[in-house]
């Protein structure tokens, strides 16, 4: 759908090609780099790259042409650009009865707690303040594409404090954007019982933030998940819950 197609390559600017920020040694923009979602763009709303935008999106259209009920939600979501993509997706197909949650602090990373979860010991994503992007930025965000309206449900907090409140009886895509352990944990913790049958799990980090993958790997093991992970690309995995 050109439409879609079309939101990806503006989610991702690879349209005006905005300069590379990240603190690793990358050129300022190559095409390669941005699509594998591997750089810092100054001002695009998604870093995640096409891969997974498509992986995204396979996963929606999934869930509506088999009509496996439930809401959207992603946990982590920076400037919004997945949340909006997941809201777009919803408008292309005339879906009027699914609400899109981004749940976020919308103020960054919380300090690690390695009392409680020893695997964010030493964790620095709180320093980072370019992941720290107000409420009121990521809602210009959704309405600069027109997607800002009753289906769009903003949860503003620490996911140990927002998460176990949701009201949302079911959900058939959770993406999950933490990077951190204890981010990872309560959004499975919270999220994953609401999940449906048909549904899928989507995880952004998995493959290079060493405390998601141990979230990850210690709920799917405590809960005898045995589903396998499917790589997206090289940092994204997701399953699809069969039972």
């Amino acid at each position: 759908m050109l439409y879609l197609d079309l939101m990806k390559k503006v989610l991702t600017n690879s349209i005006y090609e905005d300069p590379n920020i990240s603190p690793r040694q990358l050129p300022s923009y190559v095409k390669r780099i941005r699509e594998n979602g591997e750089d810092w763009p100054l001002i695009a709303h998604t870093m995640i790259g096409m891969k997974r935008l498509d992986n995204l999106q396979y996963c929606v259209e999934t869930v509506l042409a088999e009509k496996i009920p439930g809401d959207l939600i992603e946990t982590g979501v920076w400037r919004g650009g997945a949340a909006i993509f997941m809201r777009a997706i919803l408008k292309a197909y005339g879906v009027t009865d699914r609400q899109v949650l981004a749940a976020d602090s919308f103020e960054g990373l919380p300090p690690p707690n390695p009392e409680q979860f020893p695997e964010d010991a030493g964790d620095v994503h709180h320093e980072n303040t370019y992941l720290a992007v107000p409420l009121e930025e990521v809602r210009m965000n959704f309405e600069r594409y027109g997607l800002l309206d009753e289906q769009v449900v903003f949860i503003k907090g620490w996911f140990r404090d927002t998460l176990p409140r949701l009201s949302a009886n079911s959900f058939a895509v959770i993406r999950l954007d933490g990077d951190m352990y204890e981010s990872t944990w309560e959004a499975l913790t919270n999220l994953f019982p609401k999940l449906s049958v048909g549904g899928y799990v989507i995880i952004d980090d998995y493959q290079v933030v060493p405390g998601c993958r141990a979230a990850v790997n210690d709920f799917r093991q405590k809960h005898g998940i045995m589903e396998p992970l499917h790589e997206i690309d090289w940092a994204g995995v997701y399953w699809r819950r069969t039972h």
